[in-house]
């Protein structure tokens, strides 16, 4: 039986560059802002919970059905950094799954930064940065975007197409839908030449945060199941777009949950059923014709109930630590240090801004997981110690510079006072 629908199931990959406990009293004196045993510890247990047998499941799935279940990650280059310095089997293992044909890999930001929000000089720079990693680890030049934590809004999708993808994934969230389906193929609205692929949030949170919630009055969730539930949502659609972390699978959803079981009969049961085909992002915006350009004027995101951006902007003290930081870029560029980029790279990792949230109601246990912090505030007071420090180290180069171009200057009046 031909399939006339289709899967796009795709995963992001993160790890922050966690910071170290930075004290007032460290400002002026110690630069070295990160938490290496955490980050190490932290990563090689996901590693061996998550990333490592799901990315045996996938090769395995990938081989069994000869081709016809296909996947895509987003891996930003925060997490590839930490893989290469702490976990290199990790990268070895998405590359015998590059390998294989069948997995795409999306650019993004490398430092799965709001710099599409802030600086379109540095958002550009970062997105080159991470397609450029990309292509060097696995020999894959990407082709279709995903943007930090999937926000979008009409002028970014302009900057993406710009930048020469022609198709972006992002929310099918509620508030800008209306009463149109995620189960259909979009495009931009100010960019029509652009492929817009939503995210079927209620199927996909199905997955990566009810499937183990026993209290769930449709528990446990088996794969003929799950199978008949996007049937039933897709409709008269074209596509069920599931997009999730990965880390949902060992990590968020541990094993003993059967999560992974669940996964290794999914493909199965999808390709025995016939309704679906599974694509690649990119093979989707090849296939299907889109039904419509889809208006989005203020940025959403696939966080919280509110798919706005409050998990990171959305009190005082994210605002505050927001503007310092990007308030940099211009001195940044001028002083064009390696040392300092990379640091300032860092820096604006949204998680940093995540733990500063301040929503305790119905998203406050996802962000307590998430938080290694006590308090917002203490992340807040961290943070802008070690942006008060960034601020010295810039401030000095910057007068270093000024020096060494007042004495070429003077070199030069002296030599032309000569002649």
């Amino acid at each position: 039986m031909a399939t006339s629908k289709s899967i796009c199931l795709y995963f992001q990959v993160h790890q922050p560059t966690r910071l170290r406990l930075y004290r007032f009293f460290d400002i002026g004196k110690d630069s070295h802002y990160y938490d290496d045993f955490a980050n190490r510890t932290i990563l090689r247990r996901i590693a061996q919970k998550c990333y490592l047998p799901m990315n045996q499941l996938m090769l395995d799935l990938i081989r069994q059905n000869k081709g016809k279940f296909k996947i895509c990650y987003s891996i930003s280059g925060s997490a590839l950094e930490q893989f290469q310095r702490f976990c290199p089997d990790v990268i070895a293992s998405f590359k015998a799954l590059a390998d294989t044909g069948k997995v795409e890999f999306l650019a993004e930001t490398y430092y799965h930064s709001l710099a599409s929000l802030a600086s379109e000089s540095e958002f550009r720079h970062q997105v080159a940065k991470h397609a450029a990693k990309i292509e060097e680890l696995f020999g894959i030049k990407p082709t279709a975007f995903r943007n930090t934590e999937l926000i979008y809004s009409d002028g970014i999708g302009e900057m993406v197409y710009d930048m020469g993808y022609k198709t972006m994934l992002t929310e099918g969230a509620r508030h800008i839908m209306g009463w149109q389906s995620p189960n259909y193929l979009y495009t931009g609205q100010t960019q029509p030449r652009l492929k817009l692929l939503l995210r079927n949030y209620s199927l996909s949170d199905d997955i990566a945060f009810r499937f183990s919630n026993k209290g769930w009055d449709m528990y446990p969730l088996t794969a003929q199941k799950y199978v008949g539930w996007m049937k039933e949502s897709v409709g008269e659609g074209d596509i069920v777009n599931l997009f999730m972390d990965y880390e949902t699978f060992g990590e968020h959803q541990s094993a003993e949950s059967g999560i992974f079981d669940f996964m290794k009969a999914l493909p199965g049961a999808v390709l025995k059923d016939g309704t679906f085909g599974f694509v690649t992002p990119s093979e989707a915006a090849r296939k299907i014709k889109p039904v419509s350009g889809l208006s989005v004027e203020d940025p959403i995101s696939w966080a919280d109930e509110e798919r706005d951006l409050t998990a990171w902007l959305g009190n005082e003290l994210q605002s505050e630590a927001y503007k310092k930081v990007y308030a940099m870029t211009e001195k940044l560029s001028i002083v064009n240090d390696p040392e300092l980029w990379e640091d300032f790279g860092h820096l604006q990792e949204s998680d940093h801004f995540y733990y500063m949230c301040t929503k305790f109601f119905s998203d406050g246990e996802v962000h307590k997981y998430f938080n290694p912090y006590d308090t917002p505030y203490e992340a807040f007071i961290n943070y802008m110690n070690v942006i008060s420090d960034f601020q010295i180290r810039l401030d000095e180069k910057r007068a270093a510079l000024d020096v060494k171009e007042t004495a070429v200057e003077e070199l030069g009046k002296t030599k032309r006072k000569k002649k």
